[in-house]
């Protein structure tokens, strides 16, 4: 039974639930990895299992015997205001019912536009757009529920991913094939802002450690965030490192460009003030904390070009 309670349930196997159900299952844990489809490449120490948590009883199957429940699930960027709401509402229910902690995975959309001040914790909620504004209203929910001792919750906040497995951001499957490759590569916005990107080891080590300190329990943290740079500098790092120079797009307003399709940046207008004010996340409170420190950004891109490497080399010629 002591096994059994020790349980760590991750909900959504995109790139950070995946990273961090591996790095749970590194850390000895029994580690259940949740999405539709329970399918997927074997993960060592890992069972993957399918449920719908966006239903109530889909929720209830996954968290069964959890002693720790991880919330990374996401869809499809225009299905967010209107399904987010339905899982969040089943996954509280059912983290209630068995009595597990839960440990969020976040976004800065709460924040909205900051004017290029720094975000740090204390940073004030002002979203006025409706991914925005739906997310800071789930998480009032979740801290609320904390409040009432419903169950216990933590949020970890990110910010843009990077890394290996990460296809679907701004600095991701649009830019490293294309850097390999000698195809055009898409920059948003001021390239010459501060952007911050979260490294999505980091991401997975932020909330494995959220989920092993209760003390932490009942707020927002940042997780752990290299200092950020600009957008340009970065993609200097990745020039460099595929020794050509890269062919830049600067898309300077949201328009569909290779994969992000019509729909995708029609849902995403409203968000582009990202990449029009500079973006800096601060993380020195959970590195002081609880003593992490995250991966360099020379580290970040060097592992993710060899992630793509190997993912161009195994596609069909």
């Amino acid at each position: 039974m002591a096994a059994a309670r020790d349980l760590q349930t991750v909900l959504g196997a995109g790139p950070a639930g995946t990273a961090l159900a591996v790095a749970l299952a590194r850390r000895g844990h029994p580690v259940r990895l949740v999405d539709r489809a329970g399918s997927g490449p074997a993960l060592e120490g890992v069972d993957r299992f399918a449920a719908d948590v966006a239903t109530a009883g889909g929720a209830r199957a996954a968290v069964d015997g959890a002693a720790v429940v991880y919330h990374c699930v996401n869809v499809a960027y225009h299905l967010q205001v209107e399904v987010m709401p339905r899982i969040q509402q089943a996954v509280v229910a059912a983290a209630e019912a068995e009595g597990a902690r839960l440990v969020v995975l976040d976004t800065l959309y709460p924040y909205g536009e900051t004017h290029g001040a720094v975000m740090t914790e204390d940073t004030p909620w002002n979203a006025t757009t409706r991914k925005g504004l739906m997310r800071a209203e789930l998480d009032a929910r979740y801290l609320a529920a904390h409040a009432e001792g419903r169950l216990r919750v933590v949020l970890g906040r990110s910010a843009d991913f990077v890394g290996p497995g990460v296809l679907n951001s701004t600095l991701g499957g649009a830019v490293f094939p294309a850097a390999l490759t000698g195809g055009e590569v898409p920059a948003f916005g001021d390239i010459d802002l501060p952007h911050s990107y979260t490294y999505i080891g980091d991401v997975a080590a932020g909330l494995a450690t959220l989920g092993a300190n209760p003390d932490g329990d009942g707020r927002v943290w940042h997780l752990p965030t290299a200092p950020a740079l600009t957008t340009r500098q970065i993609l200097a790092m990745v020039e460099e490192r595929v020794g050509r120079p890269l062919s830049l797009t600067v898309v300077a307003e949201p328009r569909p460009f290779g994969p992000f399709d019509e729909v995708f940046m029609a849902e995403y207008a409203e968000m582009f003030y990202q990449h029009t004010e500079a973006q800096t996340v601060d993380s020195s409170a959970i590195e002081k904390a609880f003593g992490l420190v995250p991966n360099p950004l020379s580290a970040t891109v060097d592992a993710t070009l060899a992630w793509y490497r190997e993912l161009l080399a195994a596609q069909p010629q």
